[in-house]
């Protein structure tokens, strides 16, 4: 390669890099600036200073909440167990709920690729669009309050997860298992039982399981809507002003999202 060639080979080496530094630093000043007029709208527009107080009046306020109340402690034992049996009932029905959406939804197995294929999706991406808390509100309207509610709420929302992360595995297994059942003859629910099953159930599992710690936390604030559990009775403590109660219920969704993750933990290594 000539002098020359090798100068103009290094030139337009030395012209990319500088239009790389460019649209890098376009890239970084604008996050930089959409970052400070947030700042600005949230700190300084939307906030109202004047209403705060003093920083003595603010740790006040925060100081009312460093007590509890041993006289709840017994009255929330119910709750508790309320709560986590939302958490459990209500995963249950979503993973018996997802399976038909599941079916529609993976792509190797749906019925129609042009119909079941799309309404599966459109349900998965339903579901979790949605709040639970906005789940919680409508079911409460339907079914009135109480812990069904929550457990239709959380059943809802836990649709869309599973169904999902499971359809995804079922269109990522290993294809030779199923063509050999196929070149022996097998129909589809063999070709499902003995060449997709095995594959993603460690899969499965393992989802319904990450979902039931994610619903024991959901579960906890089912009751500021009216569908029972702990959130119920954090919220009539609340209305209360009885803020060392407050603390006391926050303390046992603490506890109870701790057994929660220890239990998830032990059982995840025990399926996979």
């Amino acid at each position: 390669m000539s002098a020359a060639a090798m100068a103009l080979q290094v030139e337009a080496v030395r012209r990319s890099r500088k239009q790389r530094w460019r649209r890098s630093l376009g890239f970084y000043g604008l996050i930089a600036a959409l970052a400070l007029v947030s700042a600005y709208t949230v700190l300084v527009v939307d906030t109202d200073w004047a209403r705060l107080g003093s920083l003595g009046a603010v740790l006040k306020s925060v100081g009312r909440f460093l007590a509890i109340d041993w006289s709840l402690i017994p009255h929330l034992v119910e709750p508790v167990l309320e709560t986590f049996m939302m958490a459990c009932i209500g995963t249950l029905v979503g993973a018996i709920l997802c399976i038909p959406v599941i079916w529609m939804g993976a792509l190797n197995i749906t019925p129609s690729r042009w119909i079941a294929y799309p309404l599966g999706r459109f349900l998965m991406t339903f579901s979790r669009s949605i709040h639970e808390i906005v789940w919680a509100l409508i079911f409460v309207s339907a079914v009135g309050l109480g812990s069904l509610a929550g457990i239709l709420a959380l059943a809802m929302r836990s649709i869309g997860f599973i169904a999902k992360i499971t359809a995804e595995a079922i269109e990522n297994v290993d294809p030779k298992p199923i063509e050999a059942i196929r070149a022996v003859g097998g129909n589809g629910l063999q070709v499902l039982r003995y060449g997709i099953m095995p594959q993603v159930l460690p899969v499965v599992l393992g989802t319904i399981i990450f979902e039931w710690d994610i619903n024991i936390r959901r579960s906890a604030i089912m009751g500021l809507v009216g569908a029972g559990g702990l959130g119920l009775t954090f919220h009539r403590q609340m209305v209360m002003f009885n803020y060392p109660g407050v603390t006391t219920v926050i303390l046992s969704i603490l506890l109870l999202i701790v057994v929660g993750e220890v239990a998830s933990h032990y059982v995840r290594k025990a399926v996979t």
